[in-house]
């Protein structure tokens, strides 16, 4: 498959583009890719915000490409999403039709996030936000029900992951590329062994 010409990268909750997985990706990129169009932008802590602002550049990026049913605009497009970013991932990638990379992606945000209701801490800066149950709410509105193009997702599990459940991570992308890995952790430390991966799944290196 031809490489993407705009990649989008969705980090986390509580997290942001200073993650070292989006960093080093962004730094991949401008080195070696520098006529690919980079966006990873700070996601607003309220679910529905993020996803209408994801929507709103994905939108204008097909518009760019000939518009949303173009021939070929969804092959051009690539999203890499991590955590609830992955979640996030998913749901675009199901309205597009876009390739799509998950990093230990959630799977159920809503159930695992509605103990995290009330004032909460960035992991990057001082800043603190509120998550609400409207929030959660939210979160459950938007999954899809099925990932119903399974060819044209990667999903990258850790086994060792501290937060979410890697089987059940394994059964909601079962039908999708995976790589499965003993150990690692929730954050993947160990990105930079499976980069290449990534990036060769969103044609990017041969």
């Amino acid at each position: 498959m031809a490489p993407v010409s705009h990649l989008l990268y969705l980090h986390g909750f509580r997290s942001s583009p200073q993650s070292f997985k989006a960093r080093m990706t962004g730094a991949w990129i401008a080195a070696h890719r520098p006529g690919v169009t980079w966006w990873c932008p700070q996601l607003p802590p309220s679910p529905a915000e993020a996803i209408a602002l994801v929507r709103e550049r994905l939108a204008s990026w097909q518009v760019a490409l000939g518009g949303a049913g173009a021939a070929g605009a969804a092959d051009a497009i690539g999203v890499i999403g991590s955590s609830l970013g992955g979640f996030y991932a998913t749901v675009v990638a199901e309205a597009i039709g876009c390739r799509s990379v998950v990093l230990n992606p959630a799977v159920e945000p809503a159930r695992d996030l509605a103990s995290w209701i009330g004032e909460v801490q960035a992991w990057h800066s001082d800043e603190r936000f509120h998550f609400t149950a409207a929030d959660v709410q939210a979160l459950d509105a938007m999954r899809p029900p099925a990932i119903t193009r399974p060819d044209r997702t990667l999903a990258v599990i850790a086994k060792g992951d501290e937060l979410l459940d890697w089987r059940e991570m394994a059964a909601r992308y079962a039908a999708c590329q995976i790589v499965l890995l003993e150990g690692g952790d929730h954050a993947l430390s160990d990105f930079e062994r499976h980069l290449p991966r990534v990036l060769g799944f969103l044609g990017l290196t041969s």
